[in-house]
C-alpha cells in the first residue's frame, strides 16, 4: 500500500529526508551521470532524485500512483507531475529512455502489471533503475521512514522480479549505511559511514539499487509453419501454395 504523497513530501523536507536525498541521489548520479537529450520518467515518489536532471534531460516527468496521490512538481515552475494508474501508464510504447522507480515496487499491489508497463513504455535500449528497501538493512525495520513500509527486497529477490519482468540486471549499488536516526551525530557522520559501508558492509545498506536493461528478442519464424498456416487460410478449391524445392530437388 502506498504512503500518502504529503507524508512523503514532509519526510524529504526533514533532516533525515535530506540525508536520504543526498546519499541516494549520489548513487543515482553515479549510475546515470549524463542524460542529455534523453527522456526520464520517475514512477512512485521519485521527485527528490529527478531534480538534478531537469536542466539536462530533454524531458522529465514524475508519474505518481493514484493510491499515493499527486502534488504539483516542481513547485517553482510549470507542472511536470501526473497522477497515474501504475498498471496503465498514459504513455506511448517505447517513448521513454530512462525510468526511475522509487517508493513504487515495494508498495504496489499490481507488481506484475506495473513491470509490464515499465517494459512497454521503455525504448528498445532503455534502462530501468529500481530503488527499494533492503530486507537486511536497518531502514526496513523502522516505520518512521518510507523505507519501513511495503515489501523489502534482497538483491537476489529484486533481480528475480526484474528478470520476470523481461529486464536484465546490469549494475547493483547500495546506499544508506547510517542508522535511521535524526541525531546530529548520525547526520554529521553519514558520509564517513557511507564510505565504510560501501567498502565492507554492502549487505546491510538501507536500500538496494539495481539498474536493468529492457530485453528485446527477435522473433524467428519457422518457414514451413508459416506456409502451412497460409494453406489453411486458402479458400476451398484453390491450389495450395507450393513449397520451393531445395537444391537436391526435394521439397
Amino acid at each position: 500500500m502506498f504512503l500518502d504523497v504529503v507524508e512523503l513530501r514532509d519526510f524529504y523536507a526533514g533532516h533525515l529526508g535530506l540525508l536520504v536525498r543526498r546519499m541516494v541521489r549520489r548513487r543515482v548520479r553515479e549510475l546515470w551521470p549524463n542524460l542529455r537529450g534523453q527522456s526520464l520518467l520517475g514512477l512512485g515518489y521519485a521527485v527528490p532524485y529527478l531534480r538534478p536532471y531537469r536542466g539536462e534531460a530533454e524531458r522529465v516527468i514524475a508519474a505518481m500512483p493514484a493510491q499515493q496521490g499527486v502534488l504539483h512538481w516542481p513547485p517553482e515552475g510549470p507542472n511536470a507531475a501526473v497522477l497515474v494508474d501504475e498498471a496503465e501508464l498514459p504513455l506511448e510504447d517505447s517513448s521513454v529512455d530512462r525510468l526511475l522507480m522509487v517508493h513504487a515496487l515495494e508498495n504496489t499491489e499490481q507488481r506484475a502489471a506495473m513491470m509490464a508497463e515499465a517494459w512497454r513504455v521503455l525504448a528498445g535500449n532503455g534502462r530501468l533503475m529500481v530503488v527499494a528497501p533492503n530486507r537486511r538493512g536497518l531502514w526496513a525495520r523502522f516505520d518512521h521512514t518510507p523505507f519501513g513500509h511495503g515489501q523489502p527486497y534482497t538483491v537476489s529477490q529484486l533481480s528475480r522480479v526484474l528478470r520476470e519482468g523481461r529486464f536484465t540486471p546490469t549494475r547493483t549499488v547500495h546506499a544508506l549505511y547510517a542508522p535511521p536516526y535524526t541525531s546530529a551525530l548520525v547526520i554529521r557522520s553519514a558520509p564517513a559511514l557511507e564510505q565504510v559501508g560501501q567498502r565492507w558492509f554492502t549487505g546491510f545498506a538501507g536500500v538496494v539499487m539495481i539498474e536493468a536493461q529492457k530485453e528485446v528478442y527477435a522473433v524467428r519464424r519457422d518457414r514451413k509453419r508459416v506456409l502451412a498456416r497460409a494453406r489453411a487460410l486458402l479458400p476451398s478449391g484453390k491450389p495450395a501454395m507450393p513449397v520451393p524445392a531445395n537444391r537436391d530437388g526435394r521439397a
